[in-house]
């Protein structure tokens, strides 16, 4: 089974002499700053900005989990959703229409780890208004494009180290300008914990548990049947809200994510990838139902995923599953408020039609292969 996540219990692909994150990291960034969460890293990035004197505003792209606002509501921010177009690129006739005096910050998002389209534009757009830009950068830790990380573009810049490596939590604060430097203070919640805790202890355990239920079919399916159980008898719904999420989120970076992180060499993750990437657009090649959302794979950019857009995602998901892709889904969850306006119709249809497929480190080329010779797709 191809599994949608890195194994904890499986080396990321270490060398004699590994990088580690915080030197590579460094090699690009000044200041920058360790969380658990990248939510909670913006929201100190932001903090010192605010102006506590009147209602601000800041404008982020519809095409957006529903989470991600909730630390601008945390800081008395009014969070306006601009509009996308089919490329992920902003709209930007919409994003300027949503702009005025009381703008902050305009977040640019480098979807799936590829450079945010239409990226100079919005700079521009942002300058010119006197704005900050937000680069959020959570699927791409270990991109480079053109000799600049993804993520130290803007203004502020945050990124997901768990989305990529098999930690339990991570994520990196950038403050990119002066301004934004020396009004930076960290809450409780930056840094890294000094003692590995009962939480990084189940973190191990689950991945044990996971591991095994990977080698054993049947076992895996009797569980999942009995979780599913336990979730339809149940009155708490199985996903949180997203202000119960956020809350989940808020701690530092776990030791045993700072250790697992610093034991790590960036480019042979980066090549594993990039190949497994490859591997899949082979597999999928002439399959007119799929269009690839990339047509190509920029030099130094470190996928978190192959994005694909399908018309019927369901079944096409449901095909993976049975021949033995795992974690397989559509992607983002958007905010209700999102879903309900048909000004953001294209951001909805994007987040029913993309299917995301694994690419990460753990995954063999030569599994993917095979599944290309048993995938019976139209």
């Amino acid at each position: 089974m191809i599994s949608g996540t890195p194994s904890l219990l499986v080396a990321s692909l270490p060398t004699q002499q590994p990088t580690g994150i915080e030197p590579f990291v460094g090699r690009y960034a000044d200041d920058f700053h360790f969380y658990g969460s990248g939510k909670v890293a913006l929201r100190d990035g932001l903090a010192g900005l605010v102006d506590a004197t009147r209602q601000q505003n800041v404008l982020v792209p519809a095409y957006l989990p529903d989470g991600v606002v909730e630390p601008l509501r945390e800081l008395g921010l009014e969070p306006r959703y601009y509009a996308v177009e089919p490329t992920l690129a902003p709209d930007f006739v919409d994003l300027e229409r949503r702009l005025d005096d009381d703008t902050l910050a305009v977040m640019s998002v480098n979807y799936f780890g590829f450079p945010q389209p239409g990226l100079a534009e919005l700079e521009s757009i942002a300058a010119d208004a006197g704005c900050y830009h937000i680069d959020d950068n959570a699927h791409a830790p270990l991109s480079v494009d053109h000799g600049t990380l993804l993520g130290t573009r803007g203004d502020i810049g945050i990124t997901s180290l768990w989305k990529l490596l098999p930690i339990p939590n991570g994520a990196v604060l950038y403050c990119n300008d002066d301004s934004v430097s020396n009004r930076y203070e960290p809450s409780s919640l930056a840094g890294i914990r000094g003692n590995v805790d009962t939480a990084d202890c189940r973190y191990i355990l689950k991945s044990v548990l996971q591991e095994f239920l990977d080698t054993a079919p049947p076992v895996r399916h009797s569980v999942d049947a009995l979780l599913a159980r336990r979730r339809d008898d149940s009155d708490t719904p199985a996903v949180g809200t997203p202000a119960e999420r956020y809350e989940a989120w808020k701690t530092p970076m776990s030791k045993l994510a700072a250790y697992l992180a610093s034991d790590i060499d960036p480019t042979e993750i980066r090549q594993t990838r990039r190949e497994n990437f490859r591997t899949w657009r082979r597999v999928l090649d002439g399959y007119d139902s799929l269009e690839p959302v990339f047509g190509s794979l920029p030099d130094g950019i470190c996928p978190q995923a192959l994005p694909v857009r399908t018309d019927d995602a369901r079944a096409f998901i449901a095909e993976l599953e049975r021949v033995g892709v795992d974690g397989v889904h559509t992607w983002p969850r958007l905010a209700g408020n999102v879903l309900d306006n048909p000004e953001y119709g294209t951001a909805t249809r994007l987040s029913r039609e993309i299917v995301t497929l694994p690419v990460h480190q753990h995954v063999d080329p030569a599994e993917l292969e095979s599944v290309g010779g048993a995938l019976r797709w139209e």
